[in-house]
């Protein structure tokens, strides 16, 4: 047993179980290659439950490197959810207030999760999404600067940053360096930019396929259609080979699918195996990863899991 465990001076800090998350075998898939072999990186399994944490800590991190955040001051963002309850938690756990702005259609999970975490939330139009949500947060530090510190995940570089040096250099090591192809949605982007980025640098190869909602309606939580949303600062167009758009009925179906074989996911995880399957089809051998933001527990309430 680790003697910090017994050692109240010498505790883990939950934010060191953040990363190091498994990559595990993903079946049900269509028309697929013996000779392919298609992994899922599971990010629920993060202390937070997502591939979240990566990005929030990371933010957190490098603000607590640049010096002590001042008794007083919030931490500042806008969220659709997975952040939000990072930040929340991360936040709760060092002692920071934490104010986030959410769509206000945002689901009960999520919002129950934020609530018991202590988090502050000012909740914005149902109809403007996450973009209605970064408006907020911009206007909320423009109007008291000295108060809110504003991590803006669509900006922040440390939130790609978190990815280039933990999650792109987990897969290649659980790989073996065997990997030939990284499938990722597109939300703040930060997961595909810095997993990409760096898979790239190590395997000049690789290719890095971007997904996003193939319409600006969608069910798809926490992904973006770019054409029609902001783009985020951080989003680097040059580091995806492909983008491949995924309805969110294929997505839905692929969630129901997997979780018949005991793999419970969220809808955007459920989005990157349908491009993986794609993209899988069309090798004769190959082995693809591809990034599974959350798991299904956030999103049970949801009327898309009637008739499961």
């Amino acid at each position: 047993m680790d003697s910090r465990i017994l050692d109240p001076a010498r505790a883990f800090d939950l934010t060191e179980r953040i990363g190091r998350t498994p990559l595990v075998p993903i079946g049900a898939l269509s028309g697929v290659s013996d000779q392919v072999t298609v992994l899922g990186k599971a990010e629920w399994l993060n202390p937070g439950g997502s591939v979240k944490d990566r990005a929030a800590w990371g933010m957190i991190r490098a603000l607590e490197a640049a010096g002590p955040i001042a008794p007083g001051r919030v931490l500042l963002d806008a969220t659709s959810g997975n952040t939000g309850i990072a930040l929340a938690w991360i936040g709760a756990a060092r002692g920071y207030h934490v104010c986030l702005c959410v769509p206000e259609n945002a689901n009960d999970e999520r919002k129950r999760l934020l609530a018991a975490l202590g988090a502050e939330l000012r909740f914005t139009d149902r109809l403007a999404g996450t973009d209605g949500a970064i408006l907020a947060a911009r206007r909320i530090h423009a109007a008291d600067p000295d108060r809110y510190i504003h991590l803006d995940q669509y900006s922040n570089d440390a939130n790609w940053r978190a990815h280039y040096t933990g999650t792109a250099e987990e897969i290649w090591a659980d790989t073996e360096g065997r990997v030939t192809h990284l499938i990722a949605g597109i939300g703040t982007s930060g997961t595909l930019v810095g997993t990409g980025r760096r898979l790239r640098e190590l395997s000049p190869g690789i290719k890095i396929v971007a997904v996003q909602p193939d319409s600006p309606v969608h069910a798809l939580e926490g992904l973006k259609h770019l054409p029609t949303a902001l783009t985020p600062p951080i989003y680097d167009p040059r580091v995806a080979h492909r983008t491949l758009e995924v309805e969110s009925e294929q997505a839905v179906a692929m969630v129901k699918r997997q979780a018949r074989r005991g793999l419970l996911l969220g809808w955007s995880s459920g989005a990157a195996l349908v491009a993986a399957e794609r993209v899988a089809q069309g090798l004769q051998s190959g082995v693809i990863v591809a990034i599974l933001p959350d798991g299904a527990e956030r999103y049970l309430s949801e009327p898309l899991w009637k008739d499961c």
